[in-house]
C-alpha cells in the first residue's frame, strides 16, 4: 500500500468519525468541566443575603454534610459580584438565572412604583392570572428574556423544571417562563400557593395543603437557639445570658410573614423539596430535571432587639442542617455524582441596626415628604400652579408627566431643573436625571444605575443620600409610625458553590460577575445559555 493511499484511507476514516459525532462534541468534552455526561438532576439553591464572612466565622460549628460538603467538594467562589446599586432577592435571582442585568431582563427590584395606579406593587404582579391556593396574582411575564430553566426545557421538553421558595417572585423567576411548577408560602393563609400560569399542581402539594397545612401547626412552632449561647461565636457578654424566643400565635396577623423570614420557613421549603424529589422521581427520567430552591439567612426583621447576632448565627446553623437533609435526599435518590449542585448568595446584605449615638458617627435625617413639597413649590414658582411632583419612591422622584405634557413643557428640562434643586438639599449627596442615567452614564455610579434601570418603570430623578443618614418616611398625616431606613453600603463578600462530578475542589478568590453564573450552568448542563447572557463561563478545573 502506497503512502498516498494510506493517507487517503486515514482521512476518510477521520471524516466518518466526524460525521458520526455531534457538532462540537469534541470541543464540548474539552471545555465543559464536570464530566461529559448530562446530569440527571440539577439543583440550584439561592440563599438570600448569604455572606462569605459569616460562613467562615461559623465554619467550625457547621456539620460535615451541609455547607462543608460544598466547601470541600467543589468550586467555592468567595465573591459573586452583583454590580447594581441596590440588589434585592428578586433582582439578584433574575441576574442569576438570566445572566444579564435588570436593564435587559426587566426585573429592577422586588417592588416597583406603578405610575398608572400611582401605587407600589410587586414587580411580577399580573392581574390576568388567578392564583392556586391564594388570591395573589402573579406571573413571570415581566421577565423579558429567557432563563437557564427555559433553555433546559427548550433543549428537551421531557425535562421538568420546578421551583420552591417562601417568596412568590423568587419562585416564579426560578421557574421561568417554561417551568412546570412554582410554589411559595402564602402570606394570607400559609398555603403552598402558585399561579394558574403554571399548569402542574403536584399531588404532594395538594396533600400538604389539605392534610398537613402550616395554618394547623404554626401556633405550636417556636424558634429558640439550637445550642447554648456560650457556644456561639464572638458574642459580647451581654448576649450570652438571655436566649431569644419567637412564637407565631394565630392571633398575629403577620405570623406567616414572620415564619417565612425565620429558619422554620427554610425547613418548610426543604420538606417540600424532598417531597418533590421523591414523589416526582426527579432525576430518574431519560431527560435532565431541574429543582430550584430558595432560602434566607437575612437578619430577622421581627427581632426583639436591634443586635441580631445570635439569631443570624442560629439561622446559619439551622440552614446547614437543611442543606444536609437536602443533599442526603439527592444522594439517596439519584446519587450526588449524577447531580449538579449550585448554591449562590443574592449578593447583598441589609444591616438595619441603628448605630449607637455614643459612637458619634456623623448622621442626619432626610425627610422625603418635605423634599417633595419643597420641590413642588419650586416647580410651581417656575411653571405655575399644579402638583408637578407625583411621588417619592425609594430614593427617586416621579414627576407628573401628563401635567408637564399638557402644559407644553420639555420633560427633560423639567427634570434638569428638579435635579439642580434637589442637589442643594441637606443630606443629598448627588442627584441624577433620567437622561443622565439612561443616555450618558459617565461615572461608575451612573453606569451601575444604568444596569439597574428598566425604561418603562424608571423614575425621573434619582438621588443619593449620605451614608449614615436616616431616611424618615410616613411623617405627614399618616397613622403608621415613621419608617426609618439607615443609608449604609455594606462591602461584603457573597459566596457561590458549584459541585458536580468532574469539578476539582478549588477556591476562587477574585470577584466574579454574577452574570457569568448562568452561562457556566448552561455549559455544565450542555444546553444553550439564556438568550441575553453575554459573559464567558467561569473557568473551572
Amino acid at each position: 500500500m502506497t503512502l498516498k493511499r494510506t493517507y487517503g484511507i486515514l482521512m476518510l476514516s477521520l471524516m466518518g468519525i466526524a460525521l458520526l459525532c455531534p457538532a462540537g462534541a469534541v470541543a464540548q468534552r474539552y471545555h465543559s468541566g464536570g464530566g461529559t455526561e448530562r446530569k440527571k438532576l440539577v439543583v440550584t439553591i439561592v440563599v438570600d443575603q448569604l455572606r462569605s464572612e459569616q460562613l467562615e466565622l461559623m465554619r467550625s460549628r457547621l456539620t460535615s454534610r451541609g455547607f462543608n460538603r460544598l466547601l470541600n467538594g467543589g468550586a467555592y467562589i468567595e465573591n459573586m459580584r452583583f454590580d447594581i446599586p441596590s440588589p434585592d432577592a428578586a433582582s439578584s435571582t433574575a441576574i442569576i438565572f438570566t445572566g444579564t442585568y435588570p436593564n435587559v431582563n426587566g426585573i429592577p427590584s422586588q417592588n416597583v412604583y406603578n405610575t398608572q395606579t400611582r401605587s407600589e406593587e410587586a414587580v411580577l404582579t399580573d392581574r390576568t392570572q388567578i392564583g392556586n391556593f391564594t388570591k395573589e396574582n402573579f406571573s413571570p411575564a415581566a421577565l423579558k428574556v429567557s432563563t437557564v430553566a427555559d433553555e433546559l426545557r427548550a433543549t428537551d421538553e421531557l425535562s421538568s423544571v420546578h421551583a420552591i421558595a417562601a417568596d412568590p417572585q423568587v419562585a416564579l423567576i426560578m421557574a421561568g417562563h417554561a417551568g412546570n411548577s412554582a410554589f411559595w408560602i402564602s402570606d394570607a393563609n400559609g398555603n403552598w400557593a402558585s399561579t394558574a400560569y403554571y399548569k402542574l399542581v403536584p399531588p404532594i402539594v395538594s396533600q400538604r395543603n389539605h392534610n398537613n397545612p402550616l395554618s394547623a401547626r404554626i401556633d405550636t412552632m417556636e424558634w429558640r437557639p439550637s445550642m447554648p449561647l456560650i457556644s456561639y461565636v464572638d458574642l459580647p457578654e451581654s448576649k450570652k445570658y438571655i436566649p431569644f424566643s419567637y412564637r407565631f400565635p394565630k392571633s398575629d396577623i403577620n405570623r406567616y410573614r414572620k415564619v417565612k423570614c425565620s429558619p422554620i420557613g427554610n425547613k418548610e421549603v426543604t420538606d417540600l423539596a424532598i417531597d418533590y424529589i421523591n414523589s416526582l422521581f426527579l432525576g430518574r427520567h431519560s431527560a435532565t430535571d431541574m429543582l430550584n430552591i430558595a432560602y434566607t439567612v437575612a437578619d430577622y426583621p421581627y427581632a426583639d432587639e436591634e443586635d441580631t447576632r445570635v439569631e443570624t448565627q442560629d439561622a446559619y446553623l439551622r440552614l446547614d442542617e437543611q442543606l444536609a437533609r437536602l443533599l442526603d435526599a439527592i444522594d439517596s435518590s439519584v446519587g450526588l455524582k449524577n447531580a449538579l449542585i449550585v448554591l449562590t448568595s443574592t449578593g447583598y446584605y441589609v444591616d438595619a441596626s441603628i448605630p449607637d449615638e455614643r459612637l458619634r458617627i456623623p448622621t442626619g435625617e432626610f425627610f422625603p415628604e418635605r423634599a417633595l413639597s419643597l420641590l413642588n413649590l419650586y416647580l410651581m414658582a417656575l411653571y405655575g400652579n399644579g402638583q408637578w411632583v407625583d411621588t417619592y419612591y425609594d430614593k427617586t422622584f416621579f414627576l407628573d408627566r401628563n401635567l408637564i405634557k399638557e402644559n407644553g413643557l420639555d420633560l427633560a428640562q423639567v427634570r434638569a431643573k428638579s435635579c439642580e434643586f434637589l442637589r442643594q438639599m441637606t443630606g443629598v449627596n448627588a442627584a441624577y436625571t433620567f437622561e443622565e442615567v439612561l443616555n450618558n452614564p459617565s461615572t461608575e455610579v451612573t453606569r451601575r444605575m444604568h444596569r439597574s434601570m428598566v425604561h418603562s418603570l424608571a423614575a425621573d430623578i434619582f438621588i443619593e443620600v449620605y451614608p449614615g443618614w436616616k431616611i424618615v418616611e410616613n411623617t405627614v398625616g399618616k397613622k403608621q409610625p415613621p419608617k426609618v431606613n439607615i443609608v449604609r453600603y455594606n462591602a461584603i463578600s457573597t459566596p457561590c458553590f458549584i459541585m458536580a462530578d468532574g469539578i476539582t475542589p478549588q477556591r476562587v478568590t477574585h470577584a466574579v460577575d454574577a452574570t457569568a453564573l448562568a452561562p457556566t450552568m448552561a455549559r455544565l448542563m450542555h444546553i444553550t445559555p439564556p438568550n441575553a447572557a453575554q459573559a464567558a463561563p467561569i473557568p473551572l478545573q
